[in-house]
């Protein structure tokens, strides 16, 4: 582990994690528009254009790496109650540098004004318009982190029960797979996980759940079955109180696909990738994604 990831560790903890008190989402909003400001820009070879499809929104980003036949659905996190394509300018154009591809960030709707299955169906037809819009489904993948990895993961789960295509592979980082909150690492993690409070992940999920069974496959797809599911590589940090979301993801993922990885990172802090402009090891993260889909097509 790098000293840049030791010092990202405190300074997350002192400017970031919260004991007790009540969940303000707005609050939460206000903080994460706060902080746009101080989200790198891309560089003047990325390219990001705002795309309309319908009544959906896609945040489309190439570099001179992208391939038009190949293109990635990026599903944000934010808990499902905050985020935006727009916190990700800094990192989206890595993504489509790494996996030679154009990305297509969408602004799914968010709770509590669209609980759950709003966003998935956002997800479902934001996919459906990429299926319409790619000569090759073997050209098309679908990504995401947090709770955007969760829906990623449910997106598969529900494409595959309706009978439609599947993407060639997933990706999801740090991803919400449990909205019954059933992981051990949720108590054994809580004192050691420098980013999340567990305090606020029950109220997130009813917030989101909507009044929704939480072990609902689409809303939680740990409870899935993963029968006919592409490849998915998950990546996770050790220290993360969603580490055994994804742990025990991966193992039903595994089960029956072989193709399906795990990468369990030493004491990365939740979704690391994100802090690439100054962490190494989120560079090799990305790097390995890439490495991961290579893979896949090949």
């Amino acid at each position: 582990m790098s000293l840049r990831a030791e010092l990202l560790r405190l300074g997350i903890r002192m400017l970031l994690k919260r004991r007790g008190g009540s969940l303000d989402v707005e609050q939460w909003r206000r903080n994460m528009r706060a902080m746009e400001r101080f989200v790198p820009h891309p560089p003047a070879r990325s390219t990001t254009v705002e795309i309309e499809a319908g009544r959906l929104r896609f945040h489309r980003v190439t570099t001179p790496a992208s391939r038009p036949e190949r293109n990635v659905l990026y599903l944000h996190g934010g808990a499902y109650v905050s985020g935006a394509p727009i916190y990700y300018r800094h990192f989206l154009w890595r993504i489509a540098d790494a996996l030679q591809a154009r990305v297509w960030a969408l602004e799914y709707r968010l709770a509590p004004e669209h609980a759950f299955p709003a966003a998935l169906e956002d997800a479902v037809g934001g996919y459906h318009w990429l299926v319409d819009h790619t000569p090759d489904i073997r050209q098309l993948f679908v990504a995401g982190d947090s709770a955007g990895g969760g829906l990623a993961l449910g997106l598969l789960l529900k494409l595959r029960d309706d009978g439609k295509p599947l993407p060639a592979a997933a990706v999801a980082l740090s991803p919400w797979t449990d909205l019954a909150l059933t992981g051990a690492s949720l108590k054994t993690n809580a004192a050691a996980d420098p980013m999340l409070n567990v305090e606020d992940l029950p109220g997130i999920a009813t917030l989101y759940l909507g009044g929704a069974d939480p072990r609902t496959p689409y809303a939680s797809p740990l409870y899935g079955d993963p029968a006919g599911l592409p490849p998915v590589l998950i990546q996770v940090g050790s220290d993360e109180i969603l580490r055994d979301d994804a742990v025990r993801m991966a193992e039903k993922l595994r089960s029956d696909n072989p193709r399906s990885k795990l990468e369990i990172w030493r004491r990365m802090p939740h979704v690391w990738q994100l802090f690439v402009p100054v962490l190494p090891e989120a560079h090799r993260a990305i790097a390995q994604i890439g490495e991961f889909i290579s893979g896949v097509r090949g």
